[in-house]
Formats: C-alpha cells, structure tokens, sequence
C-alpha cells in the first residue's frame, strides 16, 4: 500500500477535481503490475496496474489507494475490470464518498466473490486526497493559505516592495503549489500593486485558474489578469458593476466577471460560486485584507506560511494579518496539525484543520 500512495502522489496538479489513486498488483508476493491516474479523463490507476499484470492478474491481490469506482462516466468500472481480470483479494485504503461510488464498488466486488479488506493505510490516503475528499462531499473548493512574511510577521515593505522575503528554495515550494490548486486567489490590491502573473512555473505544470476579489471593478484593463485570454481569468466583483462599460470588455477578453451582492462578500459564498466552475481547491496569496479575512471566517482549510530570517522593524509594515484586538493570547488563532519545513535558512509552518 506504501508503494501504492506513492504512485499516487506522482497525479498531483494534474488530475483535478479527481482523486489522485496509485493501484499495485502483487502475486506470489511480488509486483506484478503497477499504475496511478496520470490525467483527468484518462484511464484510472487499476487499469494501468491491471493491464501491465496482464494474465498474472489472476488469482493476485491489488491494493488501491481509493476505492474502485463502479459507475460509468469518463472511463468504464474498475471494479468491472478488477472481477473481469480474476482478481482474488482487494486491499483499499479508503472508501470513497463520491455517492456515485461509495460502497458500491466493494459491493460489486463482494457479490463477485473477491474478498476486499478496507481502512490499509486509510489516515495517509485520507491525507493525500484533502482536496478531493472536501469538494466530492461539499461542492465547495479546498482553502489553501500561502504567505511568505519576515520574522515580525511583514508582506512588505511600507512602499509594497516585497521582492524577495523569502529565498529560491521558498519560492520554488510555491510554485509546486500553484501547480497543485486548480485556483489561485488574490485581492485587487495586489494586483495593483504587484500585476502578478499568477502562473505555475513549473516543468510540464499546468496554470492555475485566476481568482481575483474586486468589489469596486478596479481591475486595470492592461494587467496581466485582463490579458491572458485563456478564459481561466475569473474576477469576483459587485452587482453594483453590472452595467458598466467594462464589464464588456472584460467579457471580451474571455474574462469570467462573476457578481456577488454588496461590497462585502464572504469567502464562502466566494468559494461556492468558484465551486460551481468546477474548481476543487484554492490557493490564497493575500494579501493582507484577504488573509485577515480568511481567518475571521474560519474558512481555512490547511496552509503554509514561509518565514524568512528578516525583521523590518516598521509599524508601517504591511502585516500579513491584522485588524484583531485579542486581549488574551489565549484567545488569538491557533494553527493545529502543524509541520516544520526547512527551506535552507527560510522555514515554514505547514498546518491543516
């Protein structure tokens, strides 16, 4: 099952909003056959594990990271095939909620004879598919927080200069990241600011969508967010803004202007209309309003925030969160699950809910 999840990990930022799955065929105690979903839309891990095993296949055992689905939608029942090739015994680490699958697999499974054991190495597979497991059962996308500060907690300088805090290493961790989420999410601010591409610069990586939070339309037609025309470029702003004149020329430009009521908007209600596009996972860069925002509402699903060993000094900073009057330290946020990264002489806190 270990070499199963590591197979798994390898669909990462390419198989959204499916699960990534790693399948392993073993028989008289050796591999005989091994996949991992490699694309959405392409085959699924068991049929990689199952046709590299061939004829050896009968009578094997396979583990799978995810439970075999038994519905016919972009691909034909792994289930289906796991009975079809005479597979004896099945080892799953989860199950899977997607209520077009769950139990229904094991079931197809059972009444075929096969014996299927659950719950192998469940806590990692649970952990590898965080994404998957939210959307499937919400339809609303994963929240990841991704901020590089100095060691007094800066984005920036006073003047918004904030090219580099953090290190090579850091920024390449970033990247990683941004290939990882389908989205990536930003507030009008720094798109003013900085005129972000809001790519994965990653080798054979995929670009994120574009989530940009803007109430009052301030969007420069000239950034970089306007200009990709590759309609992955969404901007969240006000019904206030319907009939402006922009709003035609952001739609020109293959721009998906999404409207919300007022000027305030909830994350959630943000989350939900991405949701609907079909986007399972965001990550949010800030800046300082967004991220501030994010954790008022409880809305974070996991994050990582970068700490690099420079202090500014300056109350004029611009913090990476603000706008609270805890009196206790008792009462401030608390990150739960945390993980220390190193970054050379930058490190991180990795958290999740």
């Amino acid at each position: 099952m270990e070499r199963a999840l590591e197979l798994a990990a390898l669909g990462e930022g390419k198989v959204n909003p499916n699960p990534m799955v790693g399948a392993v065929v073993v028989k008289d105690g050796k591999i005989v056959g091994e996949g991992y979903h490699k694309k959405y839309g392409g085959p699924h891990a068991e049929v990689f594990a199952l046709e590299e095993a061939g004829i050896k296949a009968e009578g094997a055992t396979i583990y799978v990271t995810l439970e075999p689905c038994s519905h016919y939608g972009k691909t034909p029942p792994c289930a289906k095939k796991i009975i079809d090739m005479g597979i004896k015994r099945c080892i799953i680490a989860s199950l899977d909620p997607n209520p077009l699958v769950s139990g229904r697999g094991i079931k197809m499974m059972t009444d075929a004879g096969i014996e299927v054991v659950t719950g192998i190495m469940e806590k990692e597979a649970l952990e590898l598919n965080r994404v998957f497991m939210k959307y499937i059962s919400t339809k609303v996308p994963y929240l990841f927080l991704k901020c590089g500060i100095t060691l007094d907690g800066k984005i920036a300088s006073r003047t918004g200069n904030s090219k580099w805090i953090t290190n090579e290493l850091a920024r390449e961790k970033v990247q990683k990241l941004r290939n990882k989420y389908m989205g990536i999410m930003v507030g009008i601010n720094t798109v003013l600011a900085d005129d972000p591409s809001l790519t994965a610069r990653i080798e054979n990586g995929r670009n994120p969508y574009r989530v940009v939070i803007d109430p009052f339309l301030d969007i420069p037609i000239d950034s970089k967010f306007v200009n990709f025309e590759d309609g992955k470029s969404i901007l969240i702003t006000s019904y206030n803004n319907v009939e402006k004149e922009r709003i035609s020329f952001l739609k020109k430009k293959n721009v998906n202007v999404i409207f919300l009521e007022g000027i305030d908007f909830k994350l959630y209600d943000i989350l939900k209309k991405i949701g609907e596009i079909g986007i399972d996972g965001v990550l949010l860069e800030g800046g300082s309003f967004l991220i501030s925002k994010a954790f008022s509402e409880d809305v974070i699903d996991g994050g990582e925030i970068f700490i690099a060993p420079k202090i500014l000094g300056d109350d004029k900073a611009i913090p990476f969160i603000k706008g609270f009057n805890f009196e206790n330290i008792s009462d401030g946020f608390q990150l739960r699950n945390v993980k220390i990264n190193n970054y050379g002489n930058n490190v991180s806190m990795e958290f999740y809910r």
